[in-house]
């Protein structure tokens, strides 16, 4: 007897179809599962034929084949135990067939209750795609599959109960599409920091339009402590952008059935030993990496030349196309990169080079230490800031300082400025104008083009330099409410390309 289960698979972060064809036939008993298994689904045997007894059924004495089609794409994870138990009971008819427009996926305990799986958000938009009407999945996995909308997804929590429901005894109740909560998760804020104004301005030119952002200083500074604040003046996500990410951290195992949905922009920071392959992503069968993670949101390296040379090498890509490509042997995978990277570091290995008579370090020391970070990886950063120590007087005040909400409010005005300019379908931000748009909406006048032209004999800028520049500017026009780039807006754009600790 032959039946066939519909299912779905990953590759990457993209879901797609998968039917599991089950086939009890004469012979000697044995249980064989083809189609490019892992060792995860191979393992379905012994999850399967225990949960299957477990749960009052007979397993089947005789042959057991299973295909996982297309046969040509390797399978991997624990998502496919369900639907071939499925099959397996439809098979020896001690269960109805579900109809042609179900599809099922979830991992089994060997007591048959099911576990949540990584990747139901794409694998639910999948689904959608291909026509399914119900899904049946982990309860744990439920709120996360009605995000892709249009399905009728059935939380199941063991398989007792959902044999109830296909043989209409007992129906499950489908899930409720998940709506966020109206309490916004708590993020450091922008009031706890004492003075910094400077740091606190590119800060939020950064946010305002997108632009990566270098911050040096001596230890102690609070360049951390200002880099973790970040998140908090960045603009809400759209749902495009929710959905986006919410994508990439299902995949990772990194959502919950809480909160299934990105809902704050991700802030990612690595420890300065991640491999290459922990940053771009990558892998036998590709997974994401931090920079994917960072998708919509910010990635921070905190003592950015403590990385390896071939980590920092890997951002230069990904900081001009906004995606990161995987190529192996059996296929390529693309994911989405479309992050601010925000560095900190010391202006020398022990940290007070340029703050008084404290620095050990000797000029030659100075320049091996900072030539860890490559011209063509700095001239990808739109605007390099210095942040000085504090003075005991600054530190003993106790002013009020601008809190985030206020700052937030700027950077919102700012960004709803470009969204009308560049229109659906245009760029996300600033940062992220073509050349067409930095034609149309960067043009100077004669005053200002002189300004630049100076700029760019005196500081030996490059053609992507002066184009950060005319994005920074435009940033900082949009802050003001300018409708043209003004000479001072230019002005302060070229300070902040300007850095005597980065530029020897």
């Amino acid at each position: 007897m032959l039946r066939e289960i519909r299912s779905l698979g990953l590759t990457g972060i993209s879901g797609y179809e998968v039917r599991a064809e089950c086939d009890l036939s004469g012979g000697l008993p044995a249980f064989e599962v083809v189609g490019l298994p892992d060792a995860a689904v191979k393992e379905a045997r012994d999850r399967v034929r225990s949960a299957i007894k477990n749960c009052g059924f007979s397993f089947p004495v005789s042959r057991i084949t299973v295909n996982l089609a297309p046969a040509d794409r390797k399978k991997g994870g624990t998502v496919y135990d369900l639907p071939i138990l499925i099959g397996i009971l439809t098979a020896g008819e001690q269960l109805p067939s579900p109809g042609p427009d179900s599809a099922f996926v979830g991992e089994l305990s060997l007591s048959g209750k099911l576990r949540p799986v990584a990747g139901m958000l794409p694998m639910a938009l999948a689904a959608r795609r291909a026509g399914v009407k119900e899904l049946y999945v982990p309860a744990g996995s439920a709120a996360e599959a009605t995000l892709a909308g249009g399905l009728t997804v059935y939380p199941v929590e063991s398989v007792a109960q959902l044999v109830a429901h296909l043989r209409r005894e007992e129906p499950i109740h489908p899930a409720q599409p998940w709506t966020p909560g109206t309490q916004p998760e708590p993020c450091p804020d922008f009031a706890d920091v004492k003075g910094q104004e400077n740091v606190k301005r590119a800060l939020e030119i950064a946010a305002a339009g997108g632009h990566n952002i270098a911050m040096v200083g001596p230890p102690g500074s609070g360049k951390s402590m200002l880099a973790r604040r970040l998140p908090s003046i960045l603009p809400d996500m759209t749902m495009r952008e929710a959905l986006e990410c919410t994508e990439v951290h299902s995949v990772m195992g990194l959502t919950s059935a809480e909160r299934p949905l990105l809902t704050q922009r991700p802030f990612r920071s690595p420890h300065h030993t991640v491999s290459a392959m922990g940053m771009a992503g990558g892998g036998s069968n590709p997974r994401p990496g931090e920079i994917s993670l960072a998708h919509n949101g910010v990635l921070f390296l905190d003592e950015a030349p403590e990385f390896s040379k071939e980590v920092l090498e890997v951002l230069r890509q990904p900081l001009e196309d906004g995606q990161v490509q995987i190529s192996r042997v059996a296929g390529t995978a693309v994911f989405p990169a479309r992050f601010m990277l925000v560095c900190a570091m010391n202006p020398c290995k022990c940290g007070w080079y340029g703050y008084g008579h404290r620095c050990r370090c000797s000029e030659r020391e100075v320049d091996k230490y900072m030539s860890r970070l490559s011209g063509p990886l700095l001239d990808r950063i739109d605007l390099y800031v210095e942040v000085p120590p504090l003075d005991f007087d600054q530190l003993s005040r106790r002013p009020q300082a601008e809190p985030s909400a206020a700052i937030k409010a700027r950077v919102d005005r700012a960004r709803a400025i470009q969204t009308a300019r560049f229109g659906p379908g245009g760029p996300d931000c600033n940062a992220h104008m073509g050349q067409r748009e930095l034609g149309e909406f960067c043009a100077l006048d004669e005053g200002g083009a002189a300004l630049v032209k100076g700029a760019f004999d005196r500081l030996g800028l490059t053609a992507r330099s002066y184009h950060r520049i005319l994005r920074v500017a435009r940033t900082i026009a949009d802050l003001d409410g300018a409708e043209q780039i003004g000479v001072e807006h230019l002005a302060e754009a070229i300070q902040y390309r300007e850095s005597g600790h980065l530029r020897r």
